[in-house]
């Protein structure tokens, strides 16, 4: 650099007058990055150029510090596991748990006396002679259908067709990738024998970028979701319920006579959750309804990872929903989407992915 330039611009840093003047256009100008640096001596934006170094440093660290996060998150997730199996047991009525296991004390006292007043209520009515004996039911039916139904994220991607299929789930698991390998996490859906698929697993997997993106490196904050790969589900004749058939009048070009073909399309379903868009590994653009549609999956994948799985009753009781109206928090995604108009009609186009084998248990 000129060394003229920076001599005049050491003067000018010490002398008040011209530090008053540029305190003033400072504070006059509008705060953006670029009005701020063009409105500063060069001496002094070579100083801030130098922070910006230092602020690409701590980004490099920020990122080992989420890369560690990660490793106790997989650390930690061994020790819950056993919890939820035995989670998944109870719901499915493979064990009862015990009286004192049983036990839950409300801090309302007015839910204190109706817990005791239908309590008495049910006694009288088992003394009945006439009473009807109580289906002897097992686990807690309807545990994670009912789940999907209370969370608004989630039911919005439900349709009628898919409730008896997601009467059969038993269990969701998240599995962590392991040390040395590219960061993901993989959503494991644990389904009993049913008349719809032959799968006991079906999986969606998400690969994770903990790294400053060398183009822009500010804008890293954190782990961010960058693709997603579903699994293919063997489905058994006639029960898959994310295609439809349809029958279409169409005529013969040369002889004018018309036919009836039948055709299947593509139908709105829980379970296309399974088969998701594909990042273009190219860097070629996806078109915005495609990028906002992969926004919405990786806001449903994270969502069943930090909060479905670990609190699955809450869910089911409705308590954490309230919660969560109150400070949802998502991870930064890897997308581009602009605004969109509410009550602009969303009909995307998906380009699937070639969706891997669901692994069986």
């Amino acid at each position: 650099m000129d060394g003229d330039k920076i001599g005049k611009a050491d003067q000018v840093m010490q002398n008040p007058q011209a530090m008053a003047a540029l305190q003033q256009r400072l504070e006059s100008a509008s705060h953006t990055p670029s009005t701020i640096m063009d409105s500063i001596p060069i001496q002094v934006k070579r100083r801030v150029n130098a922070l910006k170094q230092l602020q690409v440093k701590c980004a490099h660290i920020e990122a080992k510090f989420y890369e560690e996060v990660h490793e106790l998150e997989r650390k930690y997730a061994a020790m819950y596991q056993p919890l939820f199996d035995k989670r998944r047991e109870v719901v499915t009525g493979s064990i009862e748990p015990t009286d004192e296991e049983c036990e839950w004390h409300s801090e309302g006292e007015e839910e204190d006396e109706l817990a005791e007043d239908m309590k008495k209520k049910a006694t009288v009515e088992e003394n009945k002679e006439d009473a009807v004996p109580e289906e002897d039911l097992k686990g807690i039916p309807g545990f994670w259908i009912t789940i999907f139904r209370n969370v608004d994220i989630l039911s919005d991607l439900v349709h009628e067709h898919d409730e008896p299929i997601l009467n059969h789930l038993q269990d969701i698991k998240v599995k962590f990738s392991d040390p040395g390998q590219p960061l993901s996490f993989t959503l494991e859906f644990l389904f009993e024998p049913n008349d719809y698929f032959n799968n006991a697993v079906l999986t969606k997997v998400y690969k994770m970028k903990s790294e400053p993106d060398q183009a822009d490196p500010f804008s890293f904050e954190g782990p961010e979701i960058v693709d997603c790969e579903g699994c293919l589900i063997d489905w058994k004749k006639g029960k898959n319920v994310t295609v439809k058939t349809i029958k279409k009048k169409q005529k013969h070009k040369g002889r004018g006579t018309m036919r009836t073909i039948t055709k299947q399309v593509p139908s709105d379903s829980f379970f296309n959750f399974f088969n998701p868009i594909k990042v273009s590994g190219d860097g070629e653009a996806l078109d915005e309804d495609s990028e906002f549609s992969l926004a919405e999956d990786f806001e449903v994948g994270h969502f069943f990872r930090e909060r479905i799985v670990p609190r699955a009753v809450l869910y089911f009781t409705g308590e954490a929903i309230e919660d969560d109206d109150d400070n949802v928090g998502f991870p930064v995604f890897n997308n581009n989407t602009e605004d969109v108009d509410e009550d602009e009609e969303y009909d995307p186009k998906k380009e699937a992915t070639q969706p891997t084998e669901c692994k069986q248990q």
